[in-house]
This record gives structure tokens, sequence and C-alpha cells, in this order.
């Protein structure tokens, strides 16, 4: 790579993040304080590299960034946090509209090398959404934040009021009431992590005490969200079921909120997005980097009548609890330079009743694009495949389903069929070989949905876009435990697991 360009970096002292609070005394958040982060958000065109006699310094900056002040003891413990599942839209088809705009966000995203948009979540999109409780403040402030391993950022709703008597209980983040809110100074180097507010931002002056780190993210349909980035105290209970508090979380303050992606009936009450993305921004990388640098979740069925409780597990966890009671398969997680948030995995075939279809190995492929591949999301509901591969295993179901099939299906979906004489229907079923070649075997109720009374439709989408990727969806996904390991760089799953979370 060409060091042509390359900039020196400001004096060391210009690099401490300064924050004051009037009748308080000087904070300094020095850089020896911080945690490892690396620029990995979608890179400009031109990308501006520090000069060789500083990148030693430069590096080591980036590798102190946002560390999180807690009990070096903690190395069997793990957290433990409910998974609400809020399903706003009341028809398959709807769900399948909003699908399609979340993608239609991730691959716009996906394409483009500006900074405009480092970080796409499609989160607050999808009728099969998973929420998640976070307490963040001094004291306490609890909001509701959507779970997205589609992004990195952690991100929530704020007010800078001092009468807030308008605004209700859990709402909004109350920054003014709380004792440990600090914005991050703008000539730290956590902020050159973010894409800067042209709106907000007024020029950075390190000089001044109060020149925050102001952030702005634009989504590809014109959403945004806007405000301060900053760092907070969050409280989470560990499996020793005791609560603990951590410093120094990393999030964005946002203050300027817009767009369909972001508010309105589709974010569903949500006060922010939980990012849990591969990147070292995501709320799995901050915290989970003391409990293993591992996360997991296992997505029970919200279909039934009283659901049971899903977990999200931040830590090693899973592995105490299942360890030696149940075979967890495993399969490599790839790495996608053009899209390094995402969680790719490699499909190698797929199997109907037993059959392997005939598809070629690169209809799976990531080309040295960066496009194609297949990604696990959560934000996403249906399972959106390859046009080719989509084809053959509708035609394959087609001809092995036994039950009667519609001649108008419901709108949006290729294949529904009659199970109103059959209380409990027949349906193929369907295997994914994976790299590592491990298999993964959902039940026919992760891909048939009740679209109607007596009505079932085959939930698979076709990817017809040529940067397009693959996404296993929520809903692919109901009824295992995953295991995001991303020291390993794996991903594992077990079926019979998901009872013991």
């Amino acid at each position: 790579m060409s060091l042509r360009g390359c900039v020196h970096p400001p004096a060391f002292n210009h690099l401490t993040g300064i924050y004051k609070k009037k009748g308080s005394k000087k904070k300094e958040y020095g850089v020896s304080k911080l945690h490892p982060v690396l620029f990995h958000i979608f890179p400009p065109k031109r990308m501006v590299l520090p000069c060789p006699s500083h990148l030693f310094v430069t590096l080591f900056l980036l590798l102190n960034l946002l560390h999180l002040h807690i009990a070096q003891n903690t190395t069997t413990n793990f957290l433990k946090l409910p998974l609400l599942h809020i399903k706003p839209l009341t028809t398959p088809s709807q769900a399948l509209t909003i699908d399609s705009h979340r993608l239609s966000i991730l691959y716009s995203s996906h394409r483009r090398q500006t900074l405009k948009s480092p970080l796409v979540s499609g989160a607050s999109t999808g009728s099969g959404q998973y929420f998640v409780g976070l307490r963040i403040g001094t004291p306490l402030q609890k909001l509701l934040l959507v779970a997205d391993t589609g992004s990195d950022l952690v991100w929530v709703k704020c007010s800078a009021c001092r009468n807030c008597s308008a605004h209700l209980p859990g709402s909004v983040f109350l920054a003014r009431q709380s004792a440990t809110f600090s914005p991050i100074h703008c000539f730290n180097p956590a902020c050159r992590l973010v894409a800067h507010s042209s709106k907000l931002h007024r020029g950075c002056n390190h000089t001044r005490l109060h020149s925050p780190c102001w952030y702005e993210y634009q989504y590809s349909d014109g959403s945004m969200t806007a405000g301060l980035f900053s760092r907070e105290t969050t409280s989470l209970n560990t499996s020793t079921g005791k609560q603990k508090a951590f410093k120094g979380l990393a999030f964005g303050c946002a203050f300027e909120i817009s767009g369909p992606s972001v508010s309105g009936a589709s974010f569903n009450g949500a006060n922010g997005v939980m990012g849990l993305g591969r990147g070292p921004l995501s709320f799995s990388a901050q915290l989970g980097g003391r409990f293993g640098n591992k996360f997991s979740y296992c997505l029970l069925d919200y279909t039934l009548s009283s659901p049971p409780t899903s977990y999200l597990i931040i830590g090693g966890g899973t592995s105490a609890i299942v360890s030696g009671k149940y075979k967890m398969s495993s399969t490599p997680l790839i790495t996608n330079p053009l899209s390094p948030t995402f969680y790719y995995i490699g499909v190698k075939s797929v199997v109907i009743n037993g059959v392997k279809l005939p598809i070629s190995p690169s209809v799976w492929a990531l080309d040295e694009l960066g496009n194609g591949g297949t990604i696990i999301d959560s934000g996403t509901t249906l399972t959106f495949l390859p046009e080719p591969a989509y084809r053959q295993i509708l035609t394959a179901i087609r001809r092995r389903i036994k039950l009667p099939q519609l001649s108008e299906p419901t709108p949006g979906f290729d294949l529904c069929v009659s199970i109103a004489n059959d209380s409990r229907p027949s349906l193929p079923r369907m295997s994914f070989i994976l790299n590592g070649d491990s298999v993964f075997s959902p039940p026919p109720s992760n891909y048939f949905i009740d679209t109607a009374v007596g009505v079932k439709c085959l939930a698979l989408q076709a990817v017809s876009s040529p940067s397009g990727f693959a996404v296993i969806g929520n809903l692919m996904q109901q009824g295992f435990l995953f295991e995001f390991d991303n020291d390993r760089s794996r991903l594992r799953f077990s079926r019979e697991a998901c009872r013991q979370l």
C-alpha cells in the first residue's frame, strides 16, 4: 500500500479526550485506558496513512482504544440477557416487503466505498425482531434496543433536556441526568472511527474543553442518526446472578433521528440498536473481550401462544452449559474485507430429502470483489438464497411435496400448500452442507410459515442482485443455539443445546 499522502499525527497531549462538567473536576481519559479498535469500516477510495516514523505510535493508540474497566477475575463468568420478540406486522407478505427493504440497504452499503455510510443497520426493519434491554447511566436508565448481528454501532435515542417531564421513562436516554455520561473529545483517536456530522460538527479545537465528537450515520434510503459519540457506564447481570458495572462503553447518543429505517412503525418502539457485528465497536466486541470474545443466542419459537424466553449470552458461558452434554457442529467464519461487519459462512451444497442438488459451488462462493457469499443475520426474518440455488431448491421441493399446492399463492411467495385437512403435514426436509463438513438441518417449520388459516408457504426468497449475498434469517435459525467465536473465527451450533439456555 502506498504511503503517498501520509500525515503526521498530532501531539500526544492532543490525543487525550477531555470533558468537564459544570461544577465538577476535570476528567481525563488517557489513551492508556482505551481498548483495541482498528479501522475496519468501508474505507474511502483514498486512505490517508500515517508516516512510517509514526506508524508504531498510531498502532499503539489504536490498540488501546475503548478499554472497559471491569474486574480481572471474571473469566469464568458470562452475561445472560433476555431477548424479547416483537412482531409488529400482521402478514408474511408485509414481512417480505420489510425484509426486501432491509436487504436493499445492506446491498447498497456493501457496494459503496465511502465514509458516508460506514455502518449499516437494517435491524430496525423486519417483522421478526428481537429486542434486548440495556441499562446505562448513573443512575441507571433502561432502554430497549434491537439486537442486530448486521451492524457494529451501539446507539440510543438521546435528549439533552433539562426539564424532562415530557419524556416517558425508558423512551430516551436523558444524558444530562447521568453523572457518568462523557462525550468523546473530537481529537481522540476514537472519533476517527465514525463519520462526522456536517450539520452538527462545528470543527475540532483541541485547545477547548468542550469539543465533542459529533457523528452521523446516513443510510442508503435516506434514514439517518446523528449525535454525540460518547462513553457511558452500563450495568448487566453476570452468570453469578450479580450485577456488574462496565465503564467506558462507546456508543452513539443520537439527538437527531429520521427516516423509515430508524423510526416509525417499523422500528416498533425501540430506543436504538445494539450492534453485534464483527467490528470492535460492537457491543459483543467491547464486552466480549473480557469473557472470551464470543457471544451466543438461542432464538426460540415466537409463534407459540406462550413463547419461551430467548437469551443473548455475552462470553463463553455456552461452552460451560453444554460441554459434554450435546454435540456442537462447527463451521469457519469467513472474513469479507468489503463487508467486515457481517458473519459470513461457507455453503457447499443443499440436500432435499437426502438427495444432493446439482448446484454449482460457484453459486455460493465469495468472489475476489467481495460479492456473493452467505451471511447469518438476526435482523432479517426470511432466508434469501442465490437465484440459481433458489430455483433448484424450489423445483426439488415442488416435486417432493404431497400436499395440495395452491394455484394462487400468497402474494410474494412462489409455493404455498393447503394443510386444511392435515393437522400434522409431512413436508420435505432440507439440509445445508457447510464448510468443515458440518450439516445444518432445520425443521420444516423454519422454512414453511403460516400465511393464512390452513395455508403454509415456503419462506425462501431469491437474490438476483449480482453483488448481493445470501442471508440465513432468524426464522431459519429458530430452535438452534448459535455461538459466534471471534477469537477462533468459527460458528458453532446445536439444536439440542438450545433447550439448556
